[in-house]
């Protein structure tokens, strides 16, 4: 279990890493994806800053697993709100925000499961 879980925490900590510098760096398709669910820009560094926090607790998870279960419910959090933010303004092209929901709560049960 834990083999899956630091192959699953790395690949979800660069994606979030991504994520998180192309929300800084205002990239067109994920700014004008959150514009579409009424996300203000002012929330955009926050909102990276929790992707980054995210990304290193699922890393830190693999020395200290309640990081990593932290860090894994925390994602799970962000993208559900992410999701409903989306359905709350009809647009409901809301999958890679589920799957992205989904992914660190597999890590959370594979980091659980190898505790």
């Amino acid at each position: 279990m834990f083999i899956g879980y630091a192959v699953l925490a790395v690949l979800l900590a660069l994606a979030m890493t991504g994520s998180a510098v192309a929300t800084l760096t205002r990239n067109p398709a994920v700014v004008g994806s959150m514009r579409k669910a009424g996300v203000p820009d002012g929330w955009l560094p926050w909102l990276a800053a929790a992707k980054l926090t995210g990304a290193l607790g699922l890393l830190a998870g693999l020395v200290v697993p309640v990081l990593g279960e932290a860090a894994a419910i925390g994602l799970v959090l962000y993208f559900v709100g992410a999701v409903v933010s989306h359905v709350r303004v009809k647009d409901y092209a809301v999958a890679p925000a589920v799957i992205l929901a989904v992914l660190p709560a597999v890590a959370l049960v594979l980091r659980a499961a190898s505790a």
